[in-house]
């Protein structure tokens, strides 16, 4: 969780590249623009006045936005924003994803625009039973 906190500053200037991008999904501008909104927002799920569990929501969030965006999105186009290596980028995906799962996949199918396909387990783009030409 830590690498996911330190890279925030990247990953804010990467999702701002992203939504101005051409070549980027409206579905994916859109959740990034809803992440956006929500945590600005002082409405949240859970107060951020209470300690810890708070800012659990929005940490929930970013991850689930996070690792949707890096499976939803073609790695080559996400890598030409990312400020820093493939590996680092790499690291964050491991993070965001292993928050990510205490979200439920018919969740996260949502809020990128599939509501009966599951994202594959495998975390490589791609929805199950799509064979690579999911919503792009």
């Amino acid at each position: 969780m830590k690498d996911l906190l330190l890279a925030l500053p990247r990953l804010a200037r990467m999702f701002v590249s992203l939504a101005a991008d051409r070549e980027v999904p409206t579905a994916a501008k859109v959740v990034l623009a809803a992440l956006a909104v929500y945590l600005v927002s002082p409405i949240d799920l859970i107060p951020d006045f209470i300690p810890f569990l708070g800012y659990l929501d929005d940490v929930i969030l970013a991850a689930v936005v996070v690792d949707g965006v890096l499976n939803f999105i073609d790695r080559p186009l996400v890598l030409r924003y990312w400020p820093g290596t493939p590996a680092s980028l790499e690291r964050v995906a491991a993070v965001a994803r292993r928050l990510a799962r205490w979200v439920p996949n018919r969740v996260k199918a949502r809020i990128f625009g599939s509501p009966q396909v599951p994202l594959s387990p495998q975390g490589r783009g791609e929805l199950e039973g799509s064979k690579g030409e999911g919503p792009r």
